[in-house]
């Protein structure tokens, strides 16, 4: 496990390599700032009305194959910048800088407009649905522009095989016997979230389209204008159900009650099923990055609980 030392030396090496990126780019970045660190560092390059995001926690993948991470930067950038284009309410990519990662010093690091943020604002999880089902709507129109450049449910072909592989090597994190249940859960839905084609064979009828990847409800940013959609970095194919695993029977009734006046399809019980088993074996597989980031062990613990007390998945 690294140390907090550890750590902070890895912060403060991100925020080095987004001050002098920033420069590189012609930004004064004076005063630089952090505003989050977990997985990822986030600098405001202060005065500049610009913010970095410099990931520093990663999933196996992008640290064996770093071209890998900056495909998917692209992704999240275009996506955004799509949405930005357009009106929608996201967080845009910097307009002061290209929209392109940018690596320095080891770090592969994409630059954002800062926005102010309303720092004790309560969430409306109900409104957030509902945002949640008008963003799905603006993203089906970006099929026809880009869904050929995303991968089609990419955080779970990878990231869960990887992870779960990983903590093989990793005893102290996960009991012998709650990775084996895990291995075969995924060995048992993996093939119809690694294929299209067995997709559509196992959900005839249920469509797919670009979605946020990571619980857009909760990825979003209070500000004096309202919320802003932000944090694309797992910007894939997949279905809408996939960005509502875990929501609850309440808010999918909000949900399902917005997209029908959006006209949208309603979920489908199947395939939330589905990615709600592929999300709580994304949690456990995050476990391996918790060598990284150690607060990962009792964030997760209780996660993995629920999970236990869950019956075992088999091929849907």
């Amino acid at each position: 496990m690294m140390t907090p030392d550890e750590i902070a030396v890895r912060t403060s090496r991100a925020v080095a390599a987004a001050t002098a990126a920033g420069r590189d780019l012609g930004l004064v970045a004076a005063e630089p700032r952090v505003l989050y660190d977990v997985f990822s560092v986030v600098v405001h390059l202060a005065p500049e009305p610009v913010v970095v995001r410099v990931p520093t926690v990663l999933p196996p993948s992008y640290a064996r194959a770093p071209e890998a991470q900056t495909s998917q930067q692209r992704s999240e950038l275009a996506v955004a910048g799509w949405l930005a284009d357009r009106g929608h309410p996201v967080v845009p990519p910097s307009p002061l800088v290209p929209r392109e990662p940018v690596r320095r010093d080891g770090f592969s690091m994409t630059f954002w407009q800062f926005v102010e943020q309303l720092p004790d604002a309560e969430p409306d999880m109900t409104r957030r649905i509902r945002q949640t089902a008008r963003l799905h709507a603006a993203l089906r129109d970006y099929d026809s522009e880009g869904l050929e450049r995303l991968g089609f449910w990419a955080p779970f072909g990878s990231y869960v095989p990887e992870g779960l592989s990983a903590l093989e090597r990793l005893p102290r994190l996960i009991d012998a016997a709650d990775l084996r249940r895990a291995q075969r859960e995924w060995d048992a839905i993996a093939p119809v979230l690694t294929s299209r084609v067995a997709f559509a064979e196992a959900f005839p009828g249920v469509d797919l389209q670009t979605i946020h990847g990571d619980a857009p409800y909760h990825n979003m940013i209070s500000t004096p204008a309202g919320d802003l959609w932000s944090d694309f970095e797992l910007v894939t194919t997949g279905a809408v159900e996939s960005d509502l695993a875990m929501v609850g029977p309440e808010a999918l009734a909000v949900y399902d009650e917005a997209a029908v006046a959006l006209g949208l399809r309603t979920v489908d019980e199947r395939v939330l099923r589905l990615t709600e088993a592929a999300g709580r074996l994304a949690m456990i597989a995050a476990l391996a990055m918790a060598p990284e980031l150690p607060m990962l062990v009792e964030a997760i613990a209780p996660m993995v609980d629920r999970w236990r007390a869950t019956e075992p998945v088999t091929a849907p």
